[in-house]
């Protein structure tokens, strides 16, 4: 009984085990967020020198705390993998302790075997006493396989040592680790105690100027609707347009499928004519008006029905489309380098009743900082809200860059992934900033982060 729960317990602890992150893939988790909390360290310092306590510098220090949880969170989950690799190869040296214990036995009697018939005149005897030629051949054989299985259990017992020895060494390499992990786990505790202290010292401060807080969320707010307005009936324009077209195309199709037929009734009059025959008629080919509405096509490997968008009644829309989902978590960034100083969706400061929403994420650079597209697509519309704002159409698709001070492409234009849009305006404390968006064809925004690709 005791044999089979500790054999559950085996299969359950190596399911959990396959559900468990790997060691390279946890490793990898804590590279990207070291490098990502020294990033945010190096932009708090420079918001410190060059600022006063702003909203950036509240949400640059609440990302580092939840950097710091998951970096932590992550250590604890090496913690769990080290655990449980020392138990497993406790498990196994504990196991092969008791074969090699086994094996030492049966090799000790072997020799104790050997050691009472060792004489010369016992081995002639035990051949002599042979009750035939046969025989004797048989017990030669037999005492050649006997001395062959001590030479085996001798081999046995010394690879059994060695993989003892090695299994020794694992388990004193992993508890090294977990005391490191241990230890790390520690000193980022103790980090994260200042990092809320430092939180708490920027809230203090951005309370004592609440008042201008509220007017700069209030401006950003502003902004904010008049972008999303513009954006809105900017996919109206792109989505009517897209269906101004396809009804175009449907129509000539309608009208060289009429001009086909009416070219066939005449030659088939013309020939009955020339018979004397009454003309036949040919019924006409209705035309479907929602052709290329929907239809099966090739997603990831399969094929799936896909809903129809006027966006997408091109096949260079509907690539557009395919390429841009298709690279969900794997899109460049569009500046080369910077910072998110402004996530998506809600934000407030705390202990005030300040908060506001963000449509997408404000990245912080140095000013005139070259801004790129995200993907291949076409320029859509290039407008002034106070500074340059780009659209760019990727089938159903939209990307937004705002805040720019001059721009390098023009509206209708084709471009790549890549491909320079404008420079980055500066902020009134002279840092340059790019507000950055994603929208689909019903004009819902997406969370940016999701779809960019982790650096």
């Amino acid at each position: 009984m005791k044999k089979s729960v500790i054999f559950l317990y085996f299969l359950l602890l190596s399911a959990a085990a396959l559900a468990q992150p790997t060691k390279e893939e946890i490793q990898q988790k804590q590279r990207d967020l070291q490098r990502e909390l020294a990033e945010l360290n190096r932009t708090l310092d420079e918001i410190k020198s060059s600022k006063k306590s702003s909203l950036a510098q509240l949400n640059a220090v609440q990302r580092k705390i939840q950097a710091r949880e998951e970096l932590i969170n992550n250590i604890n989950k090496e913690m769990n993998r080290l655990d449980d690799d020392i138990y497993l190869t406790t498990l196994e040296m504990n196991k092969l302790k008791r074969e090699l214990d086994t094996l030492k036995q049966q090799y000790a009697k072997s020799l104790q075997f050997a050691y009472k018939n060792r004489s010369n005149y016992d081995y002639l005897n035990f051949l002599f006493s042979s009750s035939s030629f046969n025989d004797a051949i048989k017990r030669v054989a037999y005492l050649k396989s006997y001395r062959s299985y001590r030479e085996t259990q001798a081999a046995t017992i010394n690879q059994t040592t060695n993989l003892l020895a090695t299994k020794a060494t694992v388990l004193s390499t992993r508890k090294n680790e977990k005391n490191l992990a241990i230890q790390e786990q520690s000193k980022q505790l103790g980090v994260l105690e200042q990092d809320k202290k430092e939180k708490d010292q920027v809230v203090q401060q951005l309370k004592g100027r609440e008042k201008d807080l509220a007017k700069e969320i209030q401006a950003r707010e502003r902004q904010r609707i008049k972008l999303q307005q513009s954006l809105q009936a900017i996919i109206r324009r792109e989505i009517e347009e897209a269906k101004r077209k396809e009804k175009e195309r449907l129509a000539k199709m309608a009208e060289d499928e009429k001009k086909k037929r009416d070219a066939e009734l005449a030659r088939i009059r013309d020939a009955n004519a020339a018979k004397n025959a009454p003309p036949s008629k040919s019924p006409p080919t209705p035309v479907d008006p929602d052709a290329g509405s929907k239809g099966a096509i090739a997603v990831g490997g399969g094929t799936k029905t896909r809903v129809y968008s006027p966006l997408e009644s091109t096949p260079e829309g509907l690539t557009l489309s395919l390429n841009f989902e298709n690279n969900k978590g794997k899109l460049p960034w569009p500046v080369d380098k910077g910072n998110i100083v402004l996530h998506f969706g809600t934000y407030e400061v705390p202990n005030t009743k300040l908060k506001n929403v963000s449509d997408g994420i404000d990245i912080e650079m140095p000013a005139g900082t070259a801004v790129k597209a995200v993907a291949d697509g076409e320029i859509t519309e290039i407008y002034d809200l106070g500074e340059q704002t780009i659209v760019v159409r990727h089938g159903k698709y939209f990307s937004t860059y705002s805040n720019l001070n001059s721009v390098q492409v023009k509206r209708g234009q084709a471009i790549k992934a890549g491909t320079v849009l404008g420079k980055a305006s500066a902020d009134a404390d002279g840092d340059g900033m790019v507000t950055f968006m994603l929208t689909n064809d019903k004009g819902v925004n997406l969370n940016p982060e999701s779809w960019l690709r982790r650096r």
